[in-house]
Parts: structure tokens; C-alpha cells; sequence
């Protein structure tokens, strides 16, 4: 998701100033330059990562155990697929567990004869009911066993679509984009925590480069901005990379969990099938500019397995870097939006997306510690 103006991996470009008047939405100068950025990426994404080999070659996985959201198909099914042929046991938390299955077998008949079966296992979880989130991380951290890799793959772009609400009351893209896989992540410590030196990967977008949040509008119901599907799927991976960066310096490094957030490129997948009729026509015409799913997977895979991540995302803290690492689709350390910078605000998202999926504001001080928190969304109460 890098671009000749975005790709600032030396840390020399300041933090914007917080301005005391509300910002009501993206400057026109942010604005152009997040929709140049997309169209840079779009064109030249292949020519930047032409020195990745495909598939990304891994080092051998197997003390590793990665949980992995949506993974029945596209980046997903790639990422865990590779995952699994180098060796890790693979948890797929899908809301299809019958597809999963499926998938399964078939990519245990693909790999016989190559080496053990594949440590591949499905789990139930749908991020469209935050009760559900919270039942899979109940019962994930209930085995006591440790986690070294979360991925938070799993997303919907609904092009075209109206605005449409989960049955918790937010609006789709937010929550299943941002506020259930932020659940995810800080229910899931206790088990990270075990697992340390462990890693949180939110798969993000270029998109969040035209992306605004406004922390007292996150459904976008208000009526200060009109609501489209591409403001919905912009806001909700902003609020991602700004609660990361949160949550990235309030680990402390004895706790030995990192979170990166990294942009797969313009890939070919599932979310396609939400696009217009023409425009995925469009898509299929362009193979060239487009990632594939495998192509997609690279910089999840780096993410999650290179031995240099820590060591990166130690340095962003020890700076006092404002935002957290990000990792571009030609695999390399880079900057996200300008906005994104934008600390306060960061800090109210923080507050407000915990407020949202019913946790307390001292959550991941407490899981820290070692203390148990309680959810507002937890089963019994569901």
C-alpha cells in the first residue's frame, strides 16, 4: 500500500498539529492524496513487489499456532493453507464451519504424500454477533494452551449496498472490519500473552488512506456525512490502524505481543462479488495490475512469521512513533495515512470501540496483570 509519497519508513515526517476546531472530514489536500495513493498502488503494486517471490517461502512453522478469521477463502484460505504446509497448527475461526470443512479435506488430499497431514482444525465465529466473539474467545482461551498468531483477515466491502446494521446495532462494515476483530484481539491476550514472543496481524487496506472516523459518529448516523458503502469501508479500516497504534503502546515489551497492520494490495478475492456487474468485469480485465489471493497472502505471511517484526515494532515504540507498524504489500515497513497520525483522535476511537464492544477502559492493563474482565456481550448475557 506504499506509494512514492506514503512509503516514509524513516520516520521523518512529523505528526500532524491537532487543531482545536472538530474536523469534520479529510482535508482536499488528504483527500487527493489518499485517492493518488490508491491509484499509484493500483498501477505500480506489481513493479514494487516484483522482488517477492510467489509463494512467499516460509521458514518451518511448527511450534507455531495461529488463529485465522475468514479463511474459507481468498487471502485467508491462502494464508492458512501456506501456514498450515509449513508446519503450523492452523485454527480457521470462520462463520461457515461446513465450507471450512470442506476446504479442509481438500487441502489434505492436495498435500498426501507430501509430509504429516495438515494440523489444520475450524472453530465457529461470526463477527457480525460480538456474543459470538466473545464465545470463541472463552473457549480458545479456556484450553490454556499458548497463541503465537493472531490474523485478523476477515472483512466485507459491500460496494453499492445501503447502510446496513449488525444485529448488535452497528453499522456492518465497522463492526465486522474493526470492532469485533478489536474484541478478538484483546480477549485473546491471555492466550498471546502464553504464546509471547506472539503477534496480532490486522489485515487493512489502502483504502484507509480516504478514510475519516469521527469517534461520536462510528455508524455514520448522524447525517454529517452521508453514508456510502466506501465511506463505511474507509472509516472502519482507519479506526483499525488508529486502535492498533493504541493498543500497540499500551502492551508493554515484557508482554512480548506486537500488533502490525498490513495492506495485501488490490487483490482478486470474495469481495469482488460485492462489486458491480461492470466494474468486476473491470477486474477481470486487468489481471495484470491485480493481485491474486496468493499474491495477496505475501505480506500477512511476512507479517506473521518474519524474525525482524519485533524488533521493528519495538523501535516505533521506543520513538515514541504515533502510529504502530504497518507493513506495505511489497512486504516493507510503512507509513499509514496522515490522518492516522492524528494521536487524539486515535485515543478516542480507542475509548469509543471499547465502550462499543462492552469492555472496560482498563481491559488490557487488567488481562495484563492477569485479571479476569467481564464483557457486556459474554453468552450469558447474550
Amino acid at each position: 500500500m506504499t506509494s512514492s509519497s506514503s512509503s516514509d519508513d524513516d520516520h521523518t515526517s512529523p505528526a500532524p498539529a491537532t487543531s482545536k476546531a472538530k474536523k469534520k472530514g479529510l482535508g482536499w489536500m488528504e483527500w487527493i492524496r489518499g485517492w493518488f495513493n490508491l491509484a499509484y498502488e493500483m498501477l505500480f503494486q506489481r513493479i514494487m513487489a516484483s522482488h517477492l517471490q510467489n509463494p512467499m517461502p516460509l521458514p518451518p512453522l511448527n511450534d507455531l499456532t495461529c488463529v485465522i478469521t475468514g479463511s474459507t477463502s481468498g487471502i485467508g484460505r491462502e494464508t492458512a493453507r501456506q501456514m498450515a504446509e509449513a508446519g503450523a497448527h492452523v485454527v480457521m475461526a470462520v462463520r461457515n464451519t461446513k465450507a471450512a470443512h470442506e476446504l479442509i479435506k481438500k487441502l489434505q488430499d492436495e498435500w498426501s504424500g507430501r509430509g504429516l497431514p495438515l494440523n489444520i482444525e475450524v472453530m465457529e465465529l461470526n463477527l457480525l454477533s460480538l456474543a459470538s466473539v466473545v464465545r470463541f474467545a472463552e473457549a480458545w482461551n479456556a484450553r490454556s494452551g499458548p497463541l503465537h498468531v493472531l490474523i485478523n483477515n476477515a472483512g466485507i466491502f459491500s460496494i453499492g449496498e445501503k447502510q446496513k446494521f449488525s444485529k448488535d446495532g452497528y453499522e456492518e462494515h465497522m463492526q465486522v472490519n474493526h470492532l469485533a476483530p478489536a474484541l478478538l484481539s484483546v480477549l485473546l491476550l491471555p492466550s498471546l500473552i502464553r504464546g509471547s514472543p506472539s503477534r496480532i496481524v490486522n489485515v487493512n487496506s489502502i483504502m484507509h488512506q480516504v478514510g475519516f472516523v469521527d469517534p461520536e459518529d462510528m455508524n455514520v448516523m448522524s447525517g454529517k456525512r452521508k453514508f456510502t458503502s466506501l465511506v463505511g469501508y474507509s472509516s472502519s479500516k482507519l479506526a483499525q490502524v488508529m486502535f492498533s497504534s493504541v493498543l500497540h503502546k499500551k502492551l508493554p515489551t515484557e508482554a512480548g505481543v506486537n500488533v502490525i497492520c498490513v495492506s495485501p494490495g488490490i487483490v482478486q478475492t470474495n469481495v469482488a462479488r460485492d462489486l458491480h456487474k461492470i466494474v468486476q468485469a473491470g477486474y477481470r480485465l486487468i489481471p495484470y495490475f491485480i493481485f491474486n489471493a496468493e499474491e495477496g497472502s505475501r505480506s500477512s505471511l511476512f507479517a506473521a512469521t518474519d524474525p525482524q517484526i519485533p524488533e521493528y515494532c519495538e523501535m516505533l515504540k521506543a520513538d515514541e512513533w504515533p502510529v504502530g507498524a504497518f507493513i506495505s504489500q511489497d512486504c516493507r515497513p510503512t507509513n499509514p495515512s496522515e490522518e492516522a497520525h492524528n494521536v487524539e483522535t486515535a485515543s478516542k476511537v480507542w475509548e469509543k470501540t471499547l465502550e462499543l464492544v462492552g469492555l472496560p477502559l482498563d481491559a488490557v492493563e487488567k488481562l495484563i496483570e492477569g485479571e479476569d474482565i467481564k464483557c457486556k456481550y459474554a453468552p450469558h448475557d447474550d
